[in-house]
């Protein structure tokens, strides 16, 4: 009976050593998506003035003044 309860012990404590530490659930670190975004390819701040310039350019060209200084 002697052996059956030092067997007991070792193998009690043998155990209990093992199992000290507990479950430990695994821990997953989740890193941030990072979404590329790009920006708009036209630019409404230079697509106005363009334009304007352009009307002016059109003004210009298009001026029909027939006074001219030679049918004199």
């Amino acid at each position: 009976m002697t052996k059956f309860a030092t067997f007991a012990l070792a193998l009690g404590l043998s155990a209990s050593t093992a199992l000290a530490g507990g479950y430990v659930a695994p821990v997953v670190e989740v890193e941030p998506v990072v979404v590329d975004e790009k920006p708009a390819s036209t630019n409404a701040g230079l697509v106005v003035p363009a334009l304007l310039l352009l009307g002016v350019i059109a003004a210009i060209a298009s001026d029909d003044d027939d006074s001219s200084t030679a049918d004199r």
